[in-house]
């Protein structure tokens, strides 16, 4: 199999990488603070990836993702994935995630009843989330936990930055509850 090429970009958020492969995208990186960081973070979960100009098509990826970090709204549904060696559960719940579009959010409960009734199902659909090889386009911060909670995020920045990427989609989410009630005087 012929090695990932990879391009690191600038975007308003900060450097993203993003792969890809003759089938389609493989990988994408969510933004940090300088490209060394990013190119790190992206090689770090792919082997024998090589940096290389991108395509025609990688490059209107690049140009709509720094779209969507200049708080435009952005379509990546109909982009082409390659996902090979995704088992297919997982294959199955980022296909749901991908229906999600700009501003809409569900959460891992309701992504598992789509695929089977067995409420255990949720902690697949979190690991999934969690081991997204291409989120933003892949929309895993649009997959809340129970009760409209933030939950984790894997990406730089953790949870905070799930929360600015909502933001950007116009969703504002409640501040988490203080860890101790005050006394009221």
């Amino acid at each position: 199999m012929k090695a990932d090429r990879y391009a690191i970009f600038e975007t308003r958020a900060g450097f993203c990488g993003i792969a890809w492969s003759e089938c389609g995208i493989t990988r994408f990186q969510l933004p940090t603070g300088n490209a060394t960081a990013t190119e790190r973070l992206l090689l770090r979960r792919m082997s024998g990836g090589k940096a290389a100009e991108p395509t025609c098509d990688i490059a209107r990826v690049i140009e709509a993702v720094r779209c969507y970090f200049d708080g435009n709204k952005v379509d990546f549904s109909d982009l082409t994935l390659d996902l090979t060696g995704q088992d297919d559960l997982f294959r199955q719940i980022y296909a749901l995630a991908r229906r999600l579009t700009w501003g809409q959010t569900t959460t891992y409960g309701a992504l598992a009843k789509e695929i089977d009734a067995d409420p255990r199902l949720a902690r697949d659909v979190g690991q999934a989330m969690a081991r997204n090889p291409i989120p933003l386009i892949i929309p895993c911060h649009r997959v809340l936990a129970a009760g409209g909670k933030v939950g984790g995020f894997s990406a730089p920045g953790g949870a905070a930055s799930k929360v600015r990427m909502l933001q950007l989609e116009g969703i504002a989410m409640a501040p988490a509850p203080p860890a101790q009630a005050s006394l009221g005087f």
